[in-house]
């Protein structure tokens, strides 16, 4: 089974850190969601092309282990890779490391589920969409 992943650079801002220039621990989850965001694009998965298939897919689990921390102009490379499921649902897993050291900062990782979007409903069987999707990646089902 291929290994689907993507990589962005993210540069830590003034705004995401606090006085002791240490970037807040909340900012990390966006961080996880860039690179969420970037793999959708990179493998034609996203947001909205989900939202138009008629299904929304809200995080039902977040898991952020905290490794050495970031400051304020460091860069740093965010790297998500999809973790395959039999379930109805997005797994994905997290790796942010310093860009000029590659000391590991965090890893985490993520659950998301698929709702019918008119009617909020949890899809128990994984949506034919996302069925293709896997087969067109070369994942079993």
């Amino acid at each position: 089974m291929p290994i689907l992943s993507e990589k962005i650079a993210i540069s830590i801002r003034f705004s995401e850190v606090d006085s002791l220039t240490i970037v807040w621990h909340g900012h990390y989850l966006k961080y996880f969601e860039d690179a969420r965001e970037a793999f959708g694009k990179k493998y034609g998965l996203g947001y909205l092309e989900m939202f138009e298939k008629g299904y929304v897919t809200p995080i039902v689990q977040i898991h952020c282990e905290y490794k050495a921390p970031l400051t304020y102009g460091d860069k740093a490379i965010v790297e998500v890779i999809y973790r395959d499921s039999k379930a109805a649902k997005l797994e994905m897993e997290y790796k942010i490391s310093n860009a000029s050291s590659g000391l590991l900062i965090a890893t985490g990782y993520s659950m998301q589920v698929f709702l019918d979007r008119t009617k909020s409903e949890l899809q128990l069987i994984i949506p034919d969409f996302f069925a293709k999707w896997k087969e067109n990646w070369g994942i079993e089902l």
